[in-house]
């Protein structure tokens, strides 16, 4: 599989030799040379993002802070900023790693080979069991007591966000973005009406209820 990489700099020059290098490694990589480009790049889904944080228009942070409820990669920091106050605002807004510049090509690849190893085995989770009921995700399926049930797109969608995060809360909005993705022009307030027809198609096939609400904040899939 040929892993897509988004490689977000403002230098031209390093952001071509990234491109370079990890071309050779057998990636497929896009550029933006712009906070704003990054956002509108990202929209295609790359497996894994390098994000420099001193870009124009958009700093990296902001970047990131835009993208992370919808974009679900690894996004790797690379900058010439080595304080910790920016190491914890990079992670606090989404980053999974954080590189100092300059740095050697063969530590960012193997990083970078470690971080895309880890992602892959969170998405090669194929089924789980929540009591009686089991969520099949390669299937796109739920069944009950061998009975399947049957949700259109969005619920199902739905579904496989909460119950692969169990005990996560999430608001209203951000099931949207991750639901709807970037594309998504419509109001959050269309996931009450998602979540009650899940709930009473669980309630009809006499299962128990997955999806609490945390009033005041949003919903959680019971493990």
């Amino acid at each position: 599989m040929s892993y897509r990489i988004l490689v977000a700099d403002d230098e031209v020059k390093v952001a071509a030799m990234l491109k370079s290098f990890l071309e050779r490694a057998g990636y497929r990589v896009s550029c933006a040379f712009d906070g704003r480009e990054a956002v509108e790049r990202a929209r295609a889904m790359p497996d894994l993002i390098l994000l420099d944080i001193n870009m124009p228009g958009m700093d990296g942070i902001e970047v990131c802070r835009a993208i992370r409820d919808v974009v679900t990669c690894p996004i790797i920091f690379l900058t010439a900023r080595d304080g910790e106050e920016d190491k914890v605002e990079s992670f606090d807004a989404g980053g999974d790693d954080y590189i100092v510049k300059p740095f050697s090509l063969a530590e960012l690849k193997a990083r970078i080979e470690a971080h895309l190893r880890r992602d892959r085995r969170s998405r090669d989770i194929q089924r789980k069991v929540f009591g009686d009921m089991t969520v099949d995700y390669s299937a796109r399926e739920v069944t009950a007591r061998g009975e399947r049930l049957t949700f259109a797109r969005k619920d199902f969608d739905i579904i496989r966000l909460l119950s692969l995060n169990p005990g996560q809360v999430f608001d209203r909005a951000k099931i949207y973005d991750r639901v709807w993705g970037l594309e998504g022009d419509g109001d959050d307030s269309v996931i009450m009406e998602h979540i009650r027809t899940i709930r009473l198609t669980f309630a009809k096939a006499g299962c128990e209820n997955r999806i609490e609400t945390v009033w005041g904040i949003g919903y959680k899939w019971i493990g």
